[in-house]
């Protein structure tokens, strides 16, 4: 069976409006045979954040939410808290103290589980603190700023869901570039991962049509980018740099990737985007080809005078510009009252 998708949340998602985010991992989870597993370790209010994302899968869809929370590495080892995880289709790890997490679960039953379950086929999602804990090298704790210096943050190891790699969150609101470049700059093997808040870097593990070879393949969604540092090729002086200097961080490659993005994280290498419509754009396109298609049976059955048919543009013409802007750059639907057929003597009313 094929390993289940990683959902990398960068925190604050969307709890109110869309909940793109939150809606995608539940249809990922199963939809209305879902299995979700909430686990709030990381959090210091656990027993409220259940709550809240039970209530919000609940209202996306979600079958059954049930929560599992150790507290201590003694709660780790509880065989109903596994039988939870073994059992699940989607687990969602909320924010918090990722240090918190990463040292109640790691090496335990629970922290296994959650590894079991992935190679099972379901879903592992995590925000914030739940989002750096599935790398193999998690950000512990550190400092903002945009100038990598030494000892800015400090490592700790995460669940390994994702391999060779390092992940930060709430990455531009909190201006962590520095932090995440300073761990590159001193294990350049590892790949950076920064992601935006409300945002979610999905890795799906795929067959590349040319070798055959597994690749995990990254994609995008939600309101703003994933940064990705690949220091592969990188010149730097971490390695003697004293106390807090800045760090010489020369040739790193970044790729910003908003929304649609896909990124091959085994190659190395951007991948050609997908063209994503937002369903309300669809729904306009849509109507405006149906009045589109109607103004043309019209012509083609010529009901409609050439007068009539100019009187039409003209009227057109000037409610576009009544109601557009200068800067807009599509117009608005063409109003249905405007293409009515038109009638003529013929069909037993004038225009």
């Amino acid at each position: 069976m094929p390993r289940g998708p990683l959902m990398i949340i960068g925190g604050a998602e969307d709890k109110l409006r869309r909940r793109t985010v939150l809606q995608d991992f539940v249809t990922a989870s199963g939809g209305r045979e879902s299995r979700i597993a909430v686990i709030p370790t990381a959090s210091s209010i656990g027993e409220e954040i259940v709550a809240v994302y039970a209530a919000l899968f609940g209202k996306l869809g979600a079958a059954q939410v049930e929560a599992v929370d150790p507290t201590s590495r003694d709660d780790a080892h509880d065989e109903d808290l596994v039988a939870a995880l073994d059992d699940a289709t989607g687990i969602f790890m909320t924010g918090g103290n990722q240090l918190k997490l990463s040292s109640i679960i790691n090496g335990t039953p629970v922290g296994q589980a959650i590894v079991r379950a992935h190679r099972r086929g379901a879903v592992v999602a995590g925000t914030s603190a739940g989002a750096s804990i599935q790398s193999s090298h998690m950000v512990a704790f550190g400092s903002g700023g945009a100038t990598p210096k030494q000892r800015m943050t400090q490592v700790a190891a995460g669940l390994g869901l994702l391999t060779s790699s390092v992940i930060d969150q709430h990455f531009e609101q909190r201006n962590r570039y520095g932090r995440l470049l300073m761990i590159v700059a001193q294990s350049p093997a590892l790949l950076g991962l920064g992601v935006d808040e409300d945002t979610a870097a999905t890795v799906t593990h795929e067959i590349d049509d040319t070798t055959g070879a597994e690749r995990e393949v990254m994609r995008v969604t939600g309101r703003g980018a994933v940064t990705v540092m690949d220091g592969s090729r990188m010149i730097t002086n971490a390695f003697e740099a004293k106390r807090s200097a800045p760090l010489l961080a020369s040739g790193v490659v970044l790729h910003v990737l908003p929304a649609g993005a896909a990124y091959d994280l085994t190659r190395r290498e951007l991948l050609p985007g997908e063209t994503v419509i937002d369903p309300e754009d669809a729904a306009e396109l849509e109507a405006v080809g149906k009045d589109l298609r109607r103004m043309a049976r019209d012509i083609a059955a010529s009901d409609a005078s050439p007068t009539v048919l100019r009187r039409r543009m003209s009227r057109l013409r000037k409610l576009r510009s009544a109601e557009q802007s200068p800067l807009d750059d599509q117009p608005d639907p063409l109003p249905a009252a405007l293409l009515e057929p038109a009638r003529t003597p013929e069909n037993g009313a004038t225009r």
